[in-house]
């Protein structure tokens, strides 16, 4: 498996290093389509957010990005619309990654937003795309990150069925300053944050902190602290989850921030909606090591993580490090392999075609616009719709895609005999070849296939063809 540590300065064709020393290149290997736009008054962000790719044609626009091997891997895709048009009104659209919708990104006038993905990749390859949801939003994005994760971490969500984590927070309690990379090999970007209800930081006197748990915290997170005022005030940790129920993953560290005398004792509970759902007893964090808990369970907004210390304790709760997940539904496995192998063919024989990228035939709504794709759970391509995209030369055998039922390649400038392998296709029930070079005769496989509607001349007003009630004028 090869590591993946890739910074995408989308809508530039630079590449340099920022101030962490993180290597930054340009998007143009990896998409063609859209725009690029440099913004004339970014304000106070990093260069990665002063340009950016917006998309005006195709419903969706992916960046591949290769994962030779497959593996877990942390994603975050980053965007600033900074009042690029001039129109003071950030857009909304979708966000996906493969066969699987993300989120509804909400951009802000000064704000970058950015989202976070956690999940396994099964193939040499992934995708994230942006997707128009709503007239006259188009969407853009300012950057995508990719790493590479070890193949334990989170593995308490990732044992059974596939799913992806989509971050929340990543807090570092205590701490005054955002901790990402180098301090994170993972390049994880931990927020600093507090408590409300009245808590203080503490810093670590331990010139070393064994992290070596499964979930890798870095060791500068759990140099700092929060605990509460006293030992009688108990912790509501914040959750920042929305406030419908959704699928929660949360990890929780601990760690003492200084070596205990035999006088003094930190236990404390963990309970989940007050005394109602008890989580764990007693609780004892330990110097220059760190205990990780975690919880997997339905949660909103008004969900309460709280830590009460324990009545034999002399010191009050205390917490270093938080991450708040939202599970996903189970992944898709996207559309049949066989078929994704024979379009990348067709692709690689047109280079018209390769403008559209990502899962062909998911999300639903969102399949590539020359073809059609049955309704499985994984998804079959059921038509193609080539008419007009000025394709020449001889026609590449794609009888691999065995489910068409419609095949339409009028309009262009194929040459050579009528294919053999036209007649192969067990579910094919219009076929139209008109206004082509196509030479010689028609097999007699399609010729006496009764169930056939064949068109091979330049389509009158009678013709067999009908176009589909999504196709658009090109």
């Amino acid at each position: 498996m090869v590591v993946v540590f890739l910074s995408i300065d989308c809508g530039s064709s630079d590449t340099y290093s920022d101030e962490l020393n993180i290597t930054w290149v340009g998007d143009d290997n990896y998409i063609q389509n859209g725009q690029s736009l440099t913004l004339n008054d970014p304000g106070l962000v990093s260069q990665a957010m002063t340009t950016l790719r917006v998309f005006d044609s195709r419903r969706k626009n992916c960046y591949p990005i290769g994962v030779s091997g497959g593996g877990q891997i942390l994603v975050r895709a980053s965007f600033y619309y900074g009042n690029y048009d001039g129109k003071s009104s950030p857009p909304s659209f979708g966000l996906q990654f493969d066969a699987n919708s993300w989120t509804t990104v909400e951009t802000a006038m000064d704000q970058v937003v950015w989202y976070e993905a956690v999940y396994v990749v099964n193939g040499d390859a992934t995708s994230v795309c942006v997707a128009q949801t709503q007239p006259n939003q188009l969407p853009f994005i300012s950057a995508i990150e990719a790493r590479s994760l070890d193949p334990d971490m989170y593995a308490k969500v990732f044992s059974k069925d596939m799913y992806a984590l989509f971050l929340r927070r990543r807090a570092a309690f205590g701490a005054d300053d955002t901790v990402r990379y180098p301090h994170d090999l993972y390049d994880r970007i931990w927020d600093p944050s507090a408590v409300t209800n009245g808590c203080r930081a503490l810093v670590s006197d331990a010139t070393f902190v064994n992290t070596g748990k499964s979930d890798r915290p870095p060791a500068t997170v759990l140099k700092t602290a929060v605990e509460s005022t006293d030992v009688s005030s108990s912790m509501r940790l914040p959750t920042w989850l929305p406030p419908n129920e959704v699928p929660i993953y949360v990890n929780m560290y601990f760690t003492e921030m200084s070596s205990l005398s035999a006088a003094q004792k930190r236990s404390f509970d963990i309970f989940v909606d007050g005394a109602g759902e008890f989580r764990w007893r007693a609780m004892v964090p330990r110097y220059r090591d760190v205990t990780e808990y975690y919880i997997i369970r339905m949660a909103n907004s008004s969900t309460a993580f709280t830590l009460v210390a324990t009545t034999d304790s002399t010191l009050p709760p205390i917490i270093s490090a938080m991450e708040v997940f939202v599970i996903s539904d189970v992944l898709s496995n996207g559309t049949n392999a066989n078929d994704v192998e024979t379009l990348v063919l067709l692709q690689q024989q047109f280079g018209v075609l390769k403008d559209w990228s990502g899962d062909p035939c998911l999300p639903a709504s969102y399949n590539w616009d020359w073809l059609n794709c049955s309704s499985d759970v994984t998804p079959r391509i059921t038509a193609l719709y080539l008419s007009g995209f000025g394709l020449s030369g001889v026609l590449p055998d794609f009888s691999a895609l065995d489910a068409l039922e419609i095949i339409d390649l009028r309009n262009n400038s194929f040459s050579g005999d009528f294919p053999e392998f036209l007649g192969n296709f067990p579910n094919l029930r219009e076929l139209n070849l008109a206004d082509n070079g196509f030479s010689g005769s028609i097999p007699s496989s399609l010729t006496q296939n009764t169930k056939l509607k064949l068109e091979r001349r330049a389509p009158t007003t009678a013709a067999i063809y009908k176009r589909r009630p999504n196709e658009r004028a090109r």
